[in-house]
């Protein structure tokens, strides 16, 4: 291709002003061309040299258009991926992949079919301390990992108007946040032997989930992912302790701030979480560590290489589906009570 590859951008609300334009357009090689959106003042407002689509259908099907990012809501993402992808699209899909994970093996299916990539949003993949977490358990540090827990918790005690926080598929926390955390978790220790989840809804005029505490059991391994929307003080954002020590880390990757300020991947100190984590070792005085520079826009430059076919792509589908499989299983769990197996031999 000697040209950029021309992507369009599907929905912007905030996933697509915060998450998607901005990282795309700090890409080499990728030209954001189009946005299609019911706020087309709000579009032409930050990107005053866009196209606006007048309708989704007329950008899927544009002709010179490569590469489509859907960052609607999670109900529409099969049915607009799957569209996509017949058009002749590569697809972007910002998580959660789909509602369900047969409708994400079947677009898998269909992107294999077409020989387009298909990828997931899962920029937490990118985050200052997740690779930090990763550097750490691939040196061996902590020996054997045998117990993990992952928390994103947040103050947000009054209910939004948004789609996010209303009653529907899709909705709730647990699509929110449980695919960063559960695809950090399967990105390390591969698919869980069962799934056990408690969720609720805690919050006055709570009409979808805002609390959730999800077991993923392996053979040794335990791993606790947790978020609730009525947290006032501190917790830690990772917790994880092994046969040759623990690792201890507080406060958030500073790439989602930054983006709302209007800082771009590539600025000066983008990336940079200043809260390091502490590593305890037996009979050692607590070690600071330092964490890797966070970089969202590591993703989008993976899938321009796989489109390119020069390099894998970053977020696979057959690991989209995986991690569906984890979401669904946890869904089913909470409704009925009991763990849920998910075949994996112990």
């Amino acid at each position: 291709m000697n040209r950029p590859i021309h992507v369009a951008l599907i929905g912007y609300g905030f996933a697509g002003q915060v998450f998607h334009a901005p990282v795309i357009q700090s890409v080499p090689g990728l030209r954001l061309v189009t946005v299609a959106s019911s706020k087309p003042e709000k579009v032409k407002s930050d990107w005053p040299d866009l196209w606006v689509g007048e309708s989704i259908e007329e950008v899927i099907t544009h002709p010179e258009l490569d590469l489509v990012v859907i960052a609607t809501p999670n109900q529409t993402h099969f049915d607009l991926a799957q569209r996509a992808l017949q058009a002749g699209k590569h697809v972007v899909v910002d998580k959660p992949f789909t509602i369900h994970a047969s409708e994400a093996r079947a677009l898998a299916m269909l992107a294999a079919e077409k020989g387009k990539v298909l990828s997931v949003y899962q920029n937490r993949r990118w985050d200052a301390d997740f690779l930090t977490v990763l550097q750490i358990l691939q040196a061996g540090a902590l020996g054997e990992v045998v117990y993990f827990e992952s928390h994103f918790d947040r103050y947000r005690p009054e209910v939004r108007d948004r789609w996010r926080e209303q009653a529907g598929p899709g909705s709730g926390l647990w699509y929110d946040l449980g695919p960063h955390l559960a695809d950090q978790v399967l990105l390390l220790f591969g698919p869980p032997v069962a799934v056990y989840a408690d969720m609720a809804l805690q919050r006055d005029h709570a009409q979808t989930t805002d609390f959730f505490h999800v077991l993923l059991r392996y053979t040794r391994l335990r791993v606790v992912l947790h978020a609730s929307a009525l947290v006032a003080g501190s917790s830690p954002r990772f917790v994880i302790h092994g046969t040759q020590g623990s690792f201890i880390k507080y406060g958030f990757d500073t790439q989602e701030e930054a983006l709302k300020r209007g800082l771009r991947p590539g600025t000066s100190d983008f990336g940079h979480d200043p809260v390091e984590g502490q590593l305890y070792l037996p009979d050692q005085a607590a070690q600071s560590v330092p964490n890797a520079p966070g970089d969202y826009s590591r993703f989008y430059a993976g899938v321009r290489d796989a489109i390119l076919q020069k390099g894998p792509n970053p977020v696979p589908p057959d690991q989209a589906v995986r991690l569906m499989e984890v979401l669904e299983a946890a869904i089913k769990s909470a409704a009925e009570r009991r763990e849920i197996s998910l075949g994996v031999e112990e």
